[in-house]
C-alpha cells in the first residue's frame, strides 16, 4: 500500500480539521443518521482521539458507536482520474457511507484503509463514517467479556452484570478511539501504479536493489534512482528488475541516507524515499549492514494531551529530539502500529523501529486474574464455543496489511507478533504459527520476526523459544517482582537471564521499569520516586550487561501514559522517563550519560 502524495500525477486533499460529531443512543443505524446531516452534532477534529475534546464522562467513557459527518466537494478538474478516499485509522471498526450509500467497512484501529469513489461522487457529497470502540475476545487489542462485577460465592465465581456497559481493557493504557489519524482523498490516473516491493542486498562497493511494481491497466514500466541531491543514480526497465547502485550511501543509525526512487507506469508518476541497508541475526547478534548493532531506546505510545491517540506531529518530532539528546537510537511501536507519519520520519531521522501489531491483551489470565464462562475458567486458546479467544482471522489480517503498509521503510528491522501474549500455554505454539510463517513469507526483506514475551512461570514452555529469532524480553525485577528489595530482585533477575543468554539467541530488554512521580524524592531510595527509578534502571543495567547476547535496552516508557481507572494507577502510567508533557524526570539524565558513553566506546 503506497502512502499518498502529490507527483505530477497525482493530487492529495487532506480532510483534516473540524467534522460534525455524534454519540450513537442506540438508534444511529435504525434512524439511518447516515443518510442525513446529524442533528445537533458537536464538533469533532480530525484526527484525534474524541475521548477527552469535551467535559463529559459520557464522552470519555463512550462504549459503542460514534458518527462523523463532513461535507465534501471535490473539484471538477480531477475528475478525469481515479478518486480514492483512504481513513488512515479509525479505532477499532468503521463503516463508511457517502450520500446515504454504505461504500466500505473495516476492522482494526491502527492501519489504513480506502476504497474509491468514483461512481458515488456527485456535485455536494455528505461524508459520513461511523467508528466503533468496542473491544472483547474478537478485537486486537483484545478486551474483557467479563461485563459486570465477578465475586466468589460458594466456591463458584459468580458474574453479575451492573449498570450500563463499559469497555473493560485486558491491556494497560486508555482505549482511546475515534478517527485518530487523518482522512484523506487522493487521485491516481486511470492506469496507475498500485504499490511497489524493494528488497536491497549489499556487495563491497555495491548494491542491488531488487524490485516488482504492481500496476493497473495498460503501459510499461520504468523505475529510477536519485540520490539526495537529485543527482540521477541508475534505471531499469520493466516491473520487475534490480538498479545497481556504485559505491552506495548506506541509511544506518542515526545517520540515514535516503534515495528517491521513481517509478513511472503509462501517465502515472510515484516518488518512494528508499534507504539501502540489510538486517540479519547472526549467532547472539544483531547486524545492521552486517556490523553489530545495540538496541537502545524505549517502549512508547502515541499518547499526548488533549488529542489523546490522534496524530500530533509536533509531538513526534519533539520525541525523537529527546531521543536523540539521549543518545537513544530506537523504539518500539508499543502496542500497535504507530502513523504512517511517523514511520516517514523515523526514516528521515535514522531511528531503527520494531514495528508491532495491535496483538495486546491475548492473555486471559493476565496478572492472576481470571475470565469465567458458566462458572467455568476460560484458558486464552480455548475454543471460541468454550470463551476463547476469537482474534486469530484477524490477526492474520493484521499482519498482512502492517507488512503492506511498512515493508519499504528503511528503520523497520523487525516485526513483533504480539506482545505479552499466553505465549507458554495450551494452544498457544498452534495459534502462532502461522502468524510466523505469514510474516515470513510476506516480507520479502526477511527481516526478524518476534513475540514479545511477559514473565511465565517455566520458561521451557514458551513457544518464543521456537518461533522467534529475536527473544524481546518484557521484565519488571524491583517491581512487580521484590519490589523495594533490589538485591533479592537482582539475584532472582540473573538466575532468568542465564538462560535466555545461553539460547544462543539476540536477547532485547524491551520493558522494565518503575512507576516514579515525577518530583517525589527522599533520602533513601524509595518506591515511587526519582531516587528509587534511578537506583532501579542502574541494578537493571549491572545484570544485562553481564550477558554477551543481551543486544539492548528499551526503557518502559518514553513518557508517562493515560490508562484506564485503576488502583494500580494514578491518572495514568507513571513509569515514563519523560512526564506526559515531556519534561525529564532524574533518570532521563542517567540514561543519557550510559547511552552516550556506548556511543563513545
Amino acid at each position: 500500500m503506497l502512502y499518498p502524495i502529490t507527483t505530477e500525477s497525482r493530487v492529495v486533499i487532506d480532510l483534516s480539521g473540524i467534522w460534525q460529531f455524534k454519540l450513537d443512543d442506540g438508534k444511529g443505524f435504525d434512524e439511518k443518521w447516515y443518510e442525513e446531516a446529524l442533528k445537533n452534532p458537536l464538533t469533532m477534529p480530525v484526527p484525534c482521539a474524541y475521548n477527552d475534546m469535551k467535559e463529559d464522562k459520557n464522552l470519555r467513557d463512550h462504549y459503542g458507536w460514534v458518527f462523523y459527518q463532513k461535507q465534501l466537494v471535490i473539484p471538477k478538474i480531477l475528475m478525469s482520474q481515479r478518486i480514492v478516499l483512504r481513513i488512515e485509522a479509525a479505532v477499532h471498526k468503521a463503516i463508511v457511507y457517502l450520500n446515504g450509500r454504505k461504500i466500505t467497512e473495516h476492522k482494526g484501529g491502527f492501519l489504513p484503509f480506502e476504497v474509491e469513489i468514483d461512481s458515488f461522487n456527485e456535485d455536494e457529497n455528505l461524508l459520513t463514517i461511523a467508528v466503533d470502540n468496542r473491544i472483547d475476545h474478537s478485537t486486537l487489542p483484545v478486551g474483557s467479556e467479563n461485563y459486570g462485577a465477578s465475586m466468589l460465592v460458594g466456591g463458584k465465581m459468580i458474574t453479575k452484570e451492573i449498570g450500563k456497559r463499559q469497555n473493560k481493557p485486558n491491556f494497560d493504557f486508555f482505549n482511546y478511539a475515534g478517527l485518530i489519524r487523518p482522512v484523506k482523498i487522493y487521485t491516481r490516473p486511470k492506469d496507475y501504479i498500485d504499490d511497489i516491493q524493494l528488497v536491497t542486498m549489499i556487495d563491497r562497493e555495491e548494491a542491488l536493489i531488487s524490485y516488482e511494481v504492481l500496476a493497473v491497466g495498460e503501459g510499461s514500466v520504468s523505475v529510477s534512482l536519485t540520490d539526495e541531491s537529485g543527482k540521477f543514480v541508475c534505471e531499469s526497465e520493466g516491473a520487475t528488475g534490480v538498479l545497481k547502485v556504485k559505491n552506495p550511501n548506506l541509511w544506518q543509525p542515526l545517520k540515514p541516507y535516503l534515495y528517491q526512487c521513481v517509478i513511472r507506469f503509462n501517465k502515472d508518476c510515484y516518488i518512494l524515499p528508499y534507504g539501502l541497508r540489510t538486517v540479519q541475526v547472526e549467532g547472539g547478534k544483531f547486524l545492521i549492514n552486517g556490523e553489530v548493532f545495540r538496541f537502545k531506546g524505549y517502549g512508547k505510545h502515541e499518547d499526548t494531551f488533549p488529542a489523546g491517540r490522534g496524530l500530533n506531529e509536533a509531538m513526534n518530532v519533539k520525541d525523537i529530539s529527546l531521543m536523540k539528546w539521549q543518545g537513544a537510537n530506537s523504539f518500539r511501536t508499543s502496542h500497535y502500529p504507530y502513523s504512517e507519519e511517523m514511520m516517514r520520519l523515523c526514516d528521515r531521522e535514522g531511528i531503527v523501529v520494531i514495528d508491532e501489531t495491535p496483538a495486546v491483551g491475548l492473555h486471559l489470565n493476565f496478572g492472576g486474574g481470571a475470565n469465567f464462562k458458566n462458572g467455568r475458567k476460560i484458558n486464552t486458546f480455548d475454543s471460541p464455543e468454550d470463551g476463547g479467544i476469537r482474534t486469530f482471522q484477524h490477526h492474520y489480517d493484521t499482519v498482512k496489511e502492517l507488512i503492506n503498509r511498512d515493508k519499504n521503510y528503511a528503520c523497520v528491522v523487525m516485526w513483533s507478533i504480539a506482545n505479552e501474549a499466553d505465549s507458554a500455554s495450551e494452544g498457544a505454539y498452534e495459534y502462532f504459527k502461522p502468524l510466523f510463517d505469514l510474516a515470513r513469507e510476506q516480507d520479502s526483506q526477511k527481516r526478524p520476526c518476534t513475540i514479545v514475551g511477559m514473565q511465565v512461570e517455566d520458561n521451557q514452555k514458551d513457544c518464543t523459544l521456537q518461533l522467534s529469532d529475536v527473544y524481546c524480553l518484557n521484565r519488571y525485577y524491583g517491581w512487580y517482582v521484590m519490589g523495594g528489595d533490589l538485591d533479592a530482585a537482582e539475584t532472582l533477575m540473573r538466575e532468568e537471564m542465564n538462560f535466555w543468554n545461553a539460547q544462543g539467541k539476540p536477547v532485547i530488554m524491551t520493558e522494565y521499569g518503575a512507576d516514579t512521580v515525577s518530583g517525589f524524592h527522599d533520602t533513601v531510595p524509595v518506591m515511587f520516586t526519582e531516587e528509587y527509578q534511578i537506583e532501579y534502571y542502574k541494578m537493571n543495567h549491572k545484570v544485562m550487561d553481564e550477558f554477551e547476547n543481551f543486544i539492548g535496552e528499551h526503557a518502559w516508557n518514553f513518557a508517562d501514559f493515560a490508562t484506564s481507572q485503576g488502583i494500580m494507577r494514578v491518572q495514568g502510567n507513571k513509569k515514563g522517563i519523560f512526564t506526559r508533557e515531556r519534561r525529564p524526570k532524574m533518570v532521563a539524565h542517567y540514561l543519557k550519560e550510559r547511552w552516550l558513553k556506548e556511543k563513545r566506546k
